[in-house]
């Protein structure tokens, strides 16, 4: 009797596996940790073999059906479609986009998912409709420039080099891994517009800055207000602010971890928590504390506030956008630490969450530096108090350096 959808979806997983029979060879094979996979049981060269035609519900009865349909009909050919479909998975291998997932996989498997996902939409997108099914070893320099001015005629040249830049990577890929004898990308070197450098917006004049945070002390969306004056106590980078949980804060030892699966360099940032963010964490804990996120956004609580929402107050307190931004509070703790308050760089480079490297070029531990950024976060909240309060002096100008 041909199974139905009805029966599948009622179909329960048992201590041992277990099969549902449909018709042609087909069945159901449901697993003990619940997975419902096709099998296909056919006979070649006087030899019974099972194939694997997906898995439910992925794969739906119709689709697994047509898929038996195909497989029946290579038989019927003489062939056998474990062989043939060898075959397809080799020669998908040495296509561009074979490459290009094979590559993404392995090199984006531990990032962050919105850096992967990223990568892999610039290559869906903007590369595997026109070279995805060539030969990676067949692709030339014309060819790839030819996708890469689909993407400049746009006006997106940034994404245009990123494409590059991508594209570059997998094919050297392909070379390290003998699919390719040469990387055509390599002869693109200024082919494409320049891209213009451009910083983010950041107030670093101290008396300006001051009026930054006074202005923010104004601003009337209480828990954005709050998100804005740790974002300029901490300076750590927006997302990992907006992203910032309860459960990574110990008041009690004056200290936020970012854990290593939301930070940039991926691996844990200790931030410092000076008294006035101990005091901002206070005020905010009635409004957010009862959930996982400090910042959740208006219509669920189980997201954080979007990227625009902080940019959107700046703009509302009549910071233009060439003239301050949220990320530009990084720049502006870089400038004034360094040339207000002579602090080492070693020790803001760390606290940025940037890589800092030792005479011998070893990278640090996360915990370097964690005394005296300490007492660094503690100097900074007090100078951003005298700012504020229009008292535009140099703190511990005599800071070691």
């Amino acid at each position: 009797m041909p199974l139905t959808k009805a029966a599948i979806d009622g179909a329960k997983p048992a201590p041992k596996p277990y099969k549902l029979a449909d018709q042609d060879g087909l069945a159901l094979l449901v697993t003990p940790n619940g997975y419902k996979w096709w099998r296909l049981r056919y006979r070649f060269e006087g030899r019974e073999k099972m194939l694997s035609l997906g898995v439910y519900p992925e794969v739906s009865l119709k689709e697994a059906r047509a898929r038996r349909d195909n497989a029946r009909k290579v038989v019927a050919a003489g062939g056998d479609p474990s062989r043939v479909r060898q075959a397809e998975r080799e020669a998908r291998a040495t296509t561009f986009e074979g490459v290009a997932r094979e590559w993404h996989a392995k090199r984006y498997a531990a990032k962050a998912p919105k850096t992967n996902a990223k990568v892999l939409y610039h290559l869906e997108r903007h590369l595997f409709p026109w070279l995805g099914s060539r030969p990676i070893a067949a692709v030339e320099a014309p060819e790839l420039l030819e996708a890469l001015r689909r993407v400049e005629s746009t006006g997106a040249i940034e994404t245009a080099h990123r494409v590059m830049q991508a594209a570059s990577m997998v094919l050297r890929y392909a070379v390290a891994t003998g699919r390719a004898t040469r990387n055509p990308a390599a002869d693109l070197k200024g082919a494409l517009t320049p891209v213009e450098t451009t910083h983010r917006a950041a107030i670093v004049e101290p008396r300006a800055f001051g009026a930054l945070l006074r202005a923010i002390d104004g601003y009337d969306g209480f828990v954005v207000r709050l998100a804005l004056k740790l974002l300029a106590l901490t300076f750590v980078r927006p997302g990992d602010l907006r992203g910032a949980r309860w459960e990574e804060f110990d008041l009690a030892a004056g200290r936020w971890t970012v854990p290593a699966t939301r930070t940039k360099t991926r691996r844990d940032h200790v931030v410092p928590l000076c008294p006035q963010a101990l005091v901002i964490l206070e005020e905010l804990r009635p409004l957010t504390g009862s959930g996982e996120l400090l910042f959740p956004g208006a219509r669920t609580r189980s997201r954080p506030i979007s990227d625009n929402t902080l940019n959107a107050a700046l703009r509302r307190m009549g910071y233009a956008k060439s003239q301050m931004s949220a990320h530009g509070f990084r720049a502006a703790a870089r400038t004034l630490l360094d040339e207000q308050l002579r602090q080492r760089v070693e020790w803001i480079e760390a606290q940025l969450d940037h890589d800092v490297r030792d005479v011998h070029g070893r990278a640090y531990n996360r915990t370097h530096f964690s005394d005296e950024r300490a007492v660094m976060m503690a100097r900074w909240g007090d100078y951003l108090d005298a700012l504020r309060a229009g008292n535009v002096v140099t703190l511990n100008r005599r800071a070691a350096n």
